[in-house]
């Protein structure tokens, strides 16, 4: 074992980012900067997100014109691209070309 670790010299067998013997990252200061500007970033939207502008009375069905409106213009979109009704007689009107058993 001494000697291979000789002969090799510490080498990191395999691909050297990932598996059980990787190379460890060491942390730098820009690591250090990026993750304190996130956890800066997440505290204000916690702070934001913690003191709503409308209060639960006030939120409470707000938007329930805007729903019913967005659901009629569903609807006639869904009835506009349904086909206008016919009758039998419409469908049948081709046979009547020639009507010989009516006394004409």
């Amino acid at each position: 074992m001494f000697l291979t670790i000789a002969l090799l010299r510490n080498r990191i067998p395999g691909r050297q980012w990932v598996g059980k013997h990787r190379r460890p990252r060491f942390v730098t200061n820009l690591m250090k900067q990026n993750m304190t500007r996130r956890l800066e970033i997440e505290a204000e939207n916690v702070y934001w997100l913690s003191q709503p502008y409308l209060t639960k009375e006030q939120e409470y069905r707000h938007n329930e014109e805007r729903r019913r409106r967005a659901w009629q213009e569903l609807i006639t979109a869904a009835k506009s691209k349904f086909p206008e009704h016919k009758y039998a007689t419409e469908h049948l009107n081709h046979l009547n070309v020639t009507k010989k058993w009516t006394g004409s």
